[in-house]
């Protein structure tokens, strides 16, 4: 493992420490001030279907870019990166089981594999310091925690399924500036969907999250609920396509994308 975030500031910096497995953990605070991504990796055959998908859902699922098929670089957020490698850690799904986790995909590369890249909300966590609000996970060091909801997504050919959502437990004095700087960001995930009462979403125990680590929550704290770009890894278990390669949660793809690029407001 990488001895300190300080060697991992740059998205270069970064990508090289994971390709050389010097870095394996969760992306959380790594190489501020650029955006991270979720990977979706599919057979060319359900790519169309996909992509409509994401653009039916674009709060869980925002495109960053779209691999030609057969091609593991993402010449639009990160020319020279190899998807095969430049990622922490990654899931394999066939007929929508997950089978397994690995470091890298250089044996399960297909030339009719293309590869989606979504915006990550991990992005916009260093905004959320600046500005003053406490991002707990940050502070201690783990991974955010993540849900399941039973709010369905609206459907794309096989692709159907839950929302999954993040969730960051804010002070309340500080919710609606946590409103502001998030919106700024729709290409990672923009506003929250759902502030306060769990239960709206089909939640029952914020302490026992479906990904991720359980989350600190102090006295008083608000829970805040992010679209997720785990939501494809929920969507699998429905559409269940005969492969497909995704991040494993939290470990993300770091672009070159400076997060200020992607301000809208």
């Amino acid at each position: 493992m990488a001895s300190s975030t300080q060697s991992l500031a740059t998205p270069s910096e970064a990508r090289k420490a994971i390709r050389s497995g010097q870095m394996r953990g969760h992306t959380s605070g790594i190489a501020p001030g650029y955006a991270q991504a979720n990977l979706v990796v599919l057979p060319r055959d359900l790519a169309y279907d996909f992509l409509v998908f994401c653009h039916r859902n674009p709060k869980p699922c925002p495109l960053l870019d779209v691999t030609d098929p057969g091609s593991p670089e993402p010449a639009r957020v990160a020319p020279g990166a190899d998807l095969r490698t430049d990622l922490p850690r990654y899931r394999v799904y066939r007929h929508g089981e997950l089978v397994e986790e690995r470091d890298d995909l250089l044996d399960l590369w297909r030339d009719d594999l293309v590869a989606f890249l979504l915006g990550c909300s991990f992005t916009f966590d260093g905004l959320l310091v600046e500005a003053g609000v406490p991002v707990r996970h940050l502070g201690c060091g783990s991974n955010v925690p993540m849900y399941r909801t039973t709010q369905e997504c609206i459907p794309a050919g096989p692709f159907a399924g839950p929302l999954v959502v993040s969730m960051r437990p804010i002070p309340p004095e500080h919710v609606v500036r946590a409103v502001q700087v998030t919106s700024r960001f729709p290409s990672v995930h923009g506003a929250p969907v759902h502030i306060g009462d769990p239960a709206v979403l089909g939640i029952t125990d914020l302490a026992h999250p479906d990904w991720g680590d359980p989350p600190v929550i102090e006295p008083g704290d608000v829970p805040v609920f992010w679209a997720c770009g785990v939501t494809p890894q929920a969507v699998a278990m429905n559409a269940r396509p005969e492969l497909m390669i995704t991040h494993a949660p939290g470990h993300m793809f770091i672009t070159d994308v400076p997060v200020a690029s992607l301000a809208v407001l």
